[in-house]
């Protein structure tokens, strides 16, 4: 194995490392980490994944992250918040990006909720349409956790199938 192989491998593992915490901490993009370790691995000498299998992972690699966004957005909107609900949710997320990883968490729960109050909704609904916000954030960490699984289980896969 070449030196620059290694490097390629270690430069990898850390990125499906840091992948899979950025399915939990907000700022960091854990499902595009995690496949920028297989394209790495890729670029070995090994050659080890099929140019469909890149293409594809590509696809859901992006689809992942849009569904991040909108996701809470669609979780207010299935828990009974109006459009005012959905559009301080969508604001939410955008603003959590900027305020940690609490921000992440409450923005876009929060912005559900004024959106609904601004549209003169009663605050139990409004705080059942932020609750469906939050509901919509949770699925998008289980979404980019199991991609980020995926990911990192094939390239353990191949790194074992180079060392052995």
């Amino acid at each position: 194995m070449e030196s620059i192989d290694i490097v390629l491998i270690v430069i990898g593992f850390i990125c499906m490392i840091v992948g899979l915490l950025g399915s939990f901490v907000p700022g960091l993009p854990g499902t595009p980490l995690s496949y920028v370790g297989v394209l790495l691995l890729h670029f070995t000498n090994a050659h080890c994944f099929s140019v469909q299998f890149l293409i594809i992972w590509a696809i859901a690699t992006i689809i992942i992250q849009v569904l991040d966004f909108i996701v809470p957005a669609w979780g207010t909107k299935k828990f009974g918040g109006s459009r005012a609900g959905t559009i301080g949710c969508t604001i939410g997320v955008f603003v959590g990006l900027f305020c940690g990883p609490l921000g992440i968490i409450l923005c876009p729960f929060a912005g559900a909720v004024i959106g609904e109050l601004f549209a003169n909704q009663p605050f139990n609904l409004a705080f059942k349409a932020g609750f469906g916000a939050f509901l919509g954030f949770l699925a998008g960490v289980f979404i980019k956790l199991a991609a980020s699984i995926v990911l990192t289980f094939f390239f353990v896969k191949e790194v074992c199938k180079m060392l052995f």
